[in-house]
């Protein structure tokens, strides 16, 4: 399976494995439908994209994020349907790509249960609603952390349709891009997504954000007036 989502994902680009992408997760997946993983390639230079995937997904890909103004590090929970490699792949300025992952065991069906929200039937009480925080760091980059509440419906439940968010951008008060991502029904339900963005104490911040039913979601923050928190995620 790796090598067709390698044909499909990076066509003729170089790819290598590299130790230096550091995927995290647990070993075992408690919750097949919320499963935590953060992909961490600060250590490499010029990264211009990063990707997350579990190959034996249906839906393999979860997220596909472009850092311009931010470090390159995300962090998200996904569904796991069966035991799968779970992979970050991150992609340079001269077009090849790294990757890294490993197994993770899970009991399955992530993909294939409803929602929490949808068996509670109150989804659309809440469709939309934006909590998030930004903590500083160091080198004047500062650490996102946003949750959206949203379905998540990957379509293979009866009688329930795709829908889930599908774009993501962040930007400064200026209106500069720091982070734009693609997202797709393989993030759990509710996403909560982790970024570190260019940023210093009382910078303002904007968080834009679409489904596939074309709902915008905007919401507005600035960065906690702090001393930088040490290095860490």
């Amino acid at each position: 399976m790796w090598q067709v989502h390698a044909r499909t994902l990076f066509g003729d680009d170089p790819v290598r494995f590299d130790p230096r992408v550091k995927v995290d997760f647990p070993m075992i997946a408690e919750n097949q439908r919320s499963f935590p993983v953060a992909i961490d390639a600060r250590a490499i230079p010029g990264v211009t994209r990063i990707m997350l995937l579990a190959d034996l997904n249906p839906i393999p890909i979860a997220i596909d994020y472009r850092p311009t103004h931010a470090a390159a590090y995300v962090a998200t929970r996904i569904k796991l349907d069966q035991r799968t490699p779970v992979r970050g792949a991150v992609q340079l300025a001269n077009g090849a790509w790294l990757v890294s992952g490993g197994w993770v065991d899970a009991a399955g069906g992530g993909c294939s249960a409803p929602p929490v929200s949808r068996v509670k039937g109150d989804w659309a009480d809440h469709l939309g609603e934006i909590r998030g925080e930004a903590w500083p760091m160091a080198d004047g980059v500062s650490r996102l952390r946003l949750n959206f509440r949203h379905p998540m419906d990957t379509g293979f439940v009866d009688n329930i349709a795709t829908y889930h968010l599908e774009a993501l951008a962040v930007k400064d008060a200026g209106g500069r891009t720091l982070g734009e991502m693609g997202i797709w029904a393989a993030v759990a339900e509710d996403p909560a997504i982790t970024l570190m963005v260019d940023g210093k104490p009382g910078d303002a911040l904007t968080i834009a954000a679409r489904d596939t039913n074309g709902r915008d979601y905007k919401a507005a923050l600035s960065v906690a007036r702090q001393s930088p928190m040490p290095g860490g995620r």
